[in-house]
């Protein structure tokens, strides 16, 4: 695995402590998202269909660093739309390390070689580049040509300097095996550190809902795509061994929604950071009132095909504390690609699918009018609404 020590073993102590102090529901990574707004347009995205007055919001650097410390998590993952668009984020990073939390900062890289004099290299601090696969495969799931040569460009460029880098890469149902093989095989080459990959999620607002995985064929998938890599063993993946052999079918996993609990600038996101389906304006009330039950694969009909990281590493994670042994086999071992695979959550009491997306909308746009009259009666009168006037493109 391709976690540092550094991290391994703080994010094991903070695990630890959590479970001492007898508690049920706890973060393991904060998911920032402290803008909708993107330079591109991908196939598969749900987060940037809002008009322009939700995609010109931003998060200050106070609310993301009173994200970070409501929350108490010791990773932040930083995502968007494209962070590095927002004027804020070199701030932002720095005042994350000065909590001694783990960074990742997701991007497309169109901005990276650009934005590089901002950042210094960290134990605290990794670039996750946005990379779907080779140029063929990345540059179709972006729908735009050279974005792939110019991410590999940027990611030399900051090993260049000393940073740290991982890729994230999604995958949908029309990868070839093979081809996802060779591109991890290249990865070395170009100076990546870790893989962090998960299946697409079916976001409802996304363009192309043609290739959204089902989980029969994820787990078919990642098996295929492991077995060429001697189980996994071949690649360096920034994720835990057991979540790896989830997506090969080998494990029965419930999600775990409030391991990465999700601040945007509607506040913090309900109930996890693929499904909107309501917001709490603290991190302890969306813990605390949030009717977890109700969400999950076998509960919710969103969330029937999902197993993406943001949802099952978590659980991955306290399977691993629960069985060391288990783990450690899989890491020596490799992730098992053939025989048998474990039951599936039975779909038959999932309660039907809510759409919120329009109301949300609706209700965000009113605040934002009402934030704009406010403003122009004077500062006094105000309300805070996510910061709307924070940041830039």
């Amino acid at each position: 695995m391709a976690i540092p020590l550094l991290q391994a073993a703080r994010v094991g102590a903070y695990i630890v402590r959590q479970q001492l102090a007898g508690r049920k529901r706890y973060p393991l990574a904060l998911m920032l998202e402290p803008l909708f707004r993107c330079n591109l347009a991908c196939n598969g995205c749900g987060k940037i269909d809002y008009p322009d007055p939700i995609l010109d919001l931003r998060l200050s650097l106070a609310d993301c660093l009173q994200a970070v410390d409501e929350s108490g998590a010791p990773v932040v993952s930083i995502a968007g739309g494209e962070p590095l668009l927002h004027k804020e984020m070199p701030a932002i990073v720095r005042g994350i390390m000065a909590r001694k939390r783990f960074v990742y900062l997701c991007t497309n890289a169109l901005l990276l070689e650009k934005k590089l004099d901002q950042y210094e290299p960290s134990p605290y601090f990794v670039w996750s580049v946005h990379l779907d696969g080779d140029r063929e495969m990345h540059d179709h799931s972006v729908s735009q040509d050279g974005v792939y040569e110019r991410a590999v460009a940027a990611i030399r460029a900051a090993k260049a300097r000393g940073f740290r880098v991982n890729i994230n890469c999604t995958l949908f149902n029309d990868a070839d095996p093979a081809k996802v093989a060779s591109f991890f095989d290249s990865l070395k080459g170009i100076g990546v550190d870790g893989i962090t990959v998960s299946p697409g999620y079916a976001y409802e607002r996304a363009p192309d809902q043609a290739h959204f995985l089902t989980r029969g064929k994820t787990r078919q998938l990642f098996r295929d795509i492991l077995a060429r890599g001697d189980g996994g063993r071949k690649w360096d993946f920034s994720q835990s061994s057991l979540f790896l052999s989830f997506l090969a079918g080998n494990q029965t996993y419930h999600c775990t929604p409030w391991g990465n609990p999700t601040r945007t600038v509607f506040g913090w996101q309900r109930p996890c950071y693929l499904l909107g389906e309501g917001y709490a304006a603290s991190f302890r009330e969306l813990m605390e009132d949030t009717d977890w039950d109700a969400y999950g694969t076998g509960n919710y009909e969103k969330c029937a095909d999902c197993m993406v990281h943001s949802g099952y590493e978590a659980t991955a994670v306290a399977d691993t504390v629960r069985h060391p042994l288990k783990a450690m086999m899989v890491n020596l071992r490799g992730v098992r690609t053939e025989g048998a695979m474990a039951p599936d959550i039975a779909l038959d009491k999932q309660r039907p699918a809510e759409f919120n997306y329009t109301r949300e909308v609706a209700i965000r746009l009113d605040q934002i009018g009402g934030s704009k009259a406010a403003a122009k009666a004077g500062p006094a009168s105000q309300p805070h609404v996510a910061n709307a006037e924070a940041g830039g493109r």
